[in-house]
């Protein structure tokens, strides 16, 4: 299967019901009226201003939830280190692993010759898989034969602040490359339906205007266009 990403659902009106609760925090208006009058000028002036004073906890108020295909082990290892966020993965020892799918980083996928290869191994680890669950192995056990790059599923929910956090860390030229591409597709997404909470969110040289790593890639993006371009083809 090929790297999917879908937007399942998200909190209604995610840009007005974070303006609604920053409105709260700097306005005299009750529950009832914190709806009224938030037109998108409204809207933009307050996410504008919480987003340069650092006050993100009404960001906490919208949640969206996601489903990926098609994403290696390595990748979710990595995925489930943000433990601000909902995770429900597909299961190797419920699930059987009835085909050898994997991802091939594209430094492999390029050289034919280590392609071939590391197809072969990968043929050879699924076998093996096989004939342990056939002589009684449960698939849980057997699954310790399996590679890292083995393909995952996965739903997985975060808050708009967590993943405007995510998009800092993972959108950079420096995290690893398929993160990187899962997390470009995440905010394709967000910002179609959160246009204004996602509309200045990625990695410090983008948001900042300068690299917060101690090694920088020298490459910093000229633009959110740049960046929505940049795709890992894989």
């Amino acid at each position: 299967m090929k790297l999917a990403v879908n937007l399942l659902s998200s909190s209604p009106e995610p840009d007005r019901i974070v303006a609604a609760a920053a409105r709260l925090c700097y306005s005299n208006v009750s529950a009832e009226e914190l709806l009224g009058g938030l037109e998108s000028e409204k809207i933009r002036g307050f996410l504008k201003h919480l987003r340069e004073s650092g006050h993100l906890s009404p960001f906490e108020h919208v949640s969206f939830t996601f489903a990926v295909d098609g994403i290696s082990r390595v990748c979710s290892h990595q995925l489930v280190r943000h433990r601000l966020a909902s995770y429900s993965q597909q299961s190797q020892r419920y699930v059987a692993m009835t085909e050898p799918d994997v991802v091939v980083p594209p430094s492999i996928r390029d050289e034919p010759g280590l392609k071939a290869r590391f197809i072969e191994l990968v043929a050879a680890c699924h076998k093996a898989y096989g004939e342990f669950v056939e002589n009684g192995v449960p698939r849980e056990d057997a699954r310790y034969l399996l590679p890292h790059g083995w393909q995952t599923r996965l739903v997985m929910t975060m808050n708009a602040r967590e993943l405007h956090h995510f998009f800092r860390l993972r959108l950079c030229r420096r995290a690893q490359w398929e993160i990187r591409e899962l997390a470009r597709r995440m905010l394709v997404l967000v910002r179609c339906e959160a246009p204004l909470l996602f509309h200045l969110a990625g990695p410090d040289c983008l948001v900042d205007g300068k690299c917060s790593e101690s090694n920088p890639c020298g490459r910093p993006y000229e633009s959110m266009e740049e960046l929505l371009s940049d795709e890992t083809v894989f």
